[in-house]
């Protein structure tokens, strides 16, 4: 930042010598990044190089190692949120970035606040998440000497991101950080910009870059003219949606495509907003816990158009007993990446393309020309519409699981505890009470998983979930990221009691730094999806999965400032959410729903990958 910058700054009374500069969002200066080549400092290079990229949030932990830049984040019209754990912090960025459409960013200490950042920075990469990761390191002095708080950062973020930028000398502060926000936006993933905390200081010459921004297009001509002549051929074509088409902000073009083709469109695995629920072409996700609609419709498919999709293997795995994906279909597949196109499933056309770009070219393709699914859509629309009547009358019969162990801890419970809920039936409720315009992040578990089936959406960047990485403690802070992000929609977080215990501090955050959200937390005292692999395989010899304690959730929530409320009665399921909604959009309190749930289980998490166990030892000879 340069002087007169500052200068201007004060005289406006934006920078401020209290503590409270670095924690509030401070008042809104000039937020234009200077011009031109000039002396500053690398601490100031880098703020206007955040600026240049409208950063307006970083979450983190303060600490010493970046403490020259953050004096003068507030200036800058930047405000650092700090946070309980730095996992926290980059889940954050990843719920701001996927919520926004822009980059999230995140800091904190070298060493062990970097190192604690390396699931959240993950769980981004597995969301193409645009995540910048600033880590300062030791200082170029004391590397390699073991000194305090050492450590060898690059190599921790190598697997989950999708470029290293390593200040090499001060002088480049600008340009290292440009090209980490560039690559960050042009390769859809994370991005790590490393600085020894002594290149914050000193004196140089820069000019701040600006921007640069990839138009991707719509791929080759030859893949567009294969993929029209497919469709043109093709009799019962399905489109998968996936999160490609959301980062496009491709919606638009994806329903434009499908009422030509009249195809079912199934969403990808975990983006359940690729595509409007209230559309008559919708038919639900695919995976698990997905929607047995689109399953049965996708399995009749000849050709599948795959768009913005990496048809990431559990997202097509076998569910209900059905292995729905069809054998002998032809498909047609749409990334950015060049890399995913048949990597997963055997493809007749590749496009590397941008989503929406693919679709809008394809659609123009396809205009004026008879195509041999015209003649039998109104048939398809039939089926569509019939199977999803099937799947919403099963769903809402479903109401709870019906294998004998579930059977079995229901009965235990209503005699001990009472009538507690049904996962299905408050699923069901909290699907009905849902606000329109709503963000929803789950987390990772086994009435999380289930929630799939019930959570519909009408616009993109509204579903959050943790993706491949499949991490827990993931829903809370993603989802204060989301709402950091977007004020004015209302934000919801699931998460089962599990996963909740290693995120639930987190409401400190939404509660100091005015970012109220909403926690809906299923109490079963267990880690259920692990639980029914030791019933389906291991003759429910439970080992570690119980989590019996007799605190309260919501009672700990009120001890951090939060409204508390426990839920163990089905008709107030959805007054309950409906009330918390109203007090985090009207009042900015964030709220705590703790849901009383049966232990009651839904299908394995992990089918796919155990079987039942040999024993060679007699001594374990029983145990098979």
């Amino acid at each position: 930042m340069s002087q007169e910058t500052l200068a201007r700054s004060n005289e406006d009374g934006n920078a401020r010598s209290d503590s409270a500069a670095v924690n509030e969002a401070p008042a809104a200066p000039a937020r234009q990044a200077v011009q031109g080549v000039q002396k500053m400092t690398p601490s100031e290079a880098f703020v206007e190089t955040l600026v240049a990229n409208d950063v307006t949030d970083i979450f983190g932990i303060m600490g010493s190692a970046f403490m020259d830049a953050m004096d003068i984040f507030a200036p800058a019209g930047i405000r650092l949120v700090p946070v309980v754990h730095e996992q926290g912090a980059a889940h954050m960025a990843d719920g701001y970035s996927r919520a926004s459409g822009r980059h999230g960013v995140v800091i904190g200490q070298n060493g062990p606040g970097i190192s604690n950042c390396v699931t959240g920075i993950a769980a981004a990469f597995w969301a193409h998440s645009p995540v910048v990761i600033v880590t300062p390191e030791a200082g170029t002095n004391g590397i390699g000497l073991g000194g305090f708080q050492e450590a060898n950062q690059l190599p921790m973020f190598q697997e989950f991101t999708k470029y290293q930028g390593h200040v090499t000398h001060p002088a480049r502060m600008a340009e290292y950080t440009a090209r980490c926000f560039d690559r960050a936006m042009s390769e859809n993933g994370p991005t790590q910009l490393n600085i020894p905390r002594d290149y914050f200081y000193g004196e140089i010459t820069a000019e701040i870059p600006q921007p640069r921004r990839v138009d991707r297009g719509a791929g080759g001509t030859k893949s567009l003219e294969e993929a029209a002549e497919l469709l043109a051929q093709a009799k019962f074509p399905v489109m998968v949606s996936g999160g490609g088409v959301v980062m496009a902000d491709g919606v638009e073009e994806c329903k434009a495509l499908a009422e030509r083709l009249g195809a079912p469109v199934v969403n990808s695995y975990q983006h359940n907003d690729s595509f409007p629920a209230s559309h008559p072409l919708w038919a639900g996700p695919l995976g698990y816990q997905g929607s047995k609609a689109g399953m049965k419709l996708i399995s009749q498919a000849d050709v599948v158009v795959a768009l913005g999709t990496r048809l990431g293997p559990f997202g097509t795995l076998p569910q209900y007993g059905q292995a729905y994906w069809p054998s002998d279909a032809k498909i047609i597949q749409i990334d950015a990446d060049h890399k995913m196109l048949g990597l997963v499933k055997k493809i007749s056309v590749g496009i590397c393309g941008d989503a929406r770009a693919v679709a809008a070219d394809l659609n123009e393709r396809l205009a004026g020309r008879t195509l041999a699914c015209d003649a039998t859509k109104a048939e398809r629309a039939a089926a569509i519409k019939a199977e999803k009547e099937s799947w919403e009358q099963e769903l809402t019969e479903w109401t709870h699981e019906k294998d004998d162990y579930s059977l079995d801890m229901i009965e235990e419970q209503n005699g001990e505890e009472g009538n507690w809920l049904h996962p299905r039936q408050v699923l069901r409720e909290l699907e009905k009470a849902m606000p329109e315009n709503v963000m929803v992040s789950t987390d990772i578990g086994n009435i999380n998983s289930v929630a799939h089936s019930y959570l519909r959406f009408e616009k993109p960047r509204s579903f959050f979930a943790p993706m491949s990485f499949g991490n827990c403690g993931y829903a809370l802070p993603t989802m204060i990221g989301a709402k950091a992000a977007a004020m004015d929609r209302p934000a919801v977080a699931y998460a089962g009691d599990g996963a909740w215990a290693m995120s639930m501090g987190e409401v400190l955050t939404a509660v100091r730094h005015d970012i109220p959200v909403t926690a809906v937390v299923f109490r079963n005292r267990q880690w259920g999806a692990e639980k029914k692999n030791q019933v389906e395989f291991y003759g429910r010899r439970f080992v570690a999965g119980e989590l019996d304690n007799g605190e309260s959730f919501a009672a700990m929530a009120q001890s951090m400032g939060a409204e508390g409320v426990v839920v163990d009665k089905l008709e107030d399921v959805g007054p309950a959410l409906q009330r918390a909604i109203d007090a985090q959009m009207i009042d900015g309190k964030t709220t705590v729903i703790e849901i009383m749930c049966t232990r009651e289980l839904g299908d394995p998490f992990r089918r796919d990958a155990l079987s039942k166990p040999v024993r060679m030892l007699e001594k374990y000879k029983d145990y098979v």
